[in-house]
């Protein structure tokens, strides 16, 4: 599943998308744009494709990402600091991050109930983009494909309405 914000850095593949990131970070590893790289094209499908949900699936996926980088690339396996990552999987508790990003932006943030909403992996997207330093640019985007945020007087700030709509070149 690639969301429309990321369409056009990764539709193909040679962006990480969100629902590879939400798995690496599940298994715990850090992986680099450089790494991923090095993956095949059908290597980075099956990475965006493979389930990582059952504690069987999990191992599976970090043995394949563990076995990839070994092969394919000549750094290291790093693992990822987990803790405080894992913001996005409670439904009842928005992080500061994401009221944060949405308050630099001169937009409103998820109420409650939204939040509470939102599929896991969009509420993934949406911690990844709010604490993103390259990528927040995808953070309003985001905000309007999950139907959080609407076109008209959405933007309290009219520098946040150009700085949503500008990409910066990859």
């Amino acid at each position: 599943m690639l969301f429309d914000f990321e369409r056009d850095f990764a539709g193909s593949l040679r962006c990480i998308p969100m629902i590879a990131r939400q798995k690496l970070d599940i298994i715990g590893i850090k992986l680099s744009l450089r790494q991923w790289s090095r993956f095949t094209r059908e290597e980075r499908g099956q990475l965006a494709d493979l389930p990582c949900e059952s504690v069987a699936e999990q191992a599976a996926y970090h043995a394949l990402v563990a076995h990839l980088i070994a092969t394919r690339s000549d750094e290291p396996l790093r693992h990822l600091v987990t803790r405080g990552l894992e913001a996005w999987r409670d439904a009842a508790q928005m992080p500061d991050a994401v009221k944060t990003q949405a308050q630099a932006d001169g937009i409103a943030p998820p109420t409650a109930t939204q939040w509470a909403a939102l599929l896991p992996l969009q509420r993934f997207a949406l911690v990844k983009l709010a604490r993103s330093r390259h990528e927040n640019e995808n953070f309003v985007p985001a905000m309007r494909e999950f139907g959080l945020l609407h076109d008209k007087g959405a933007f309290s700030n009219p520098t946040a309405v150009s700085r949503a709509h500008t990409r910066l070149p990859n």
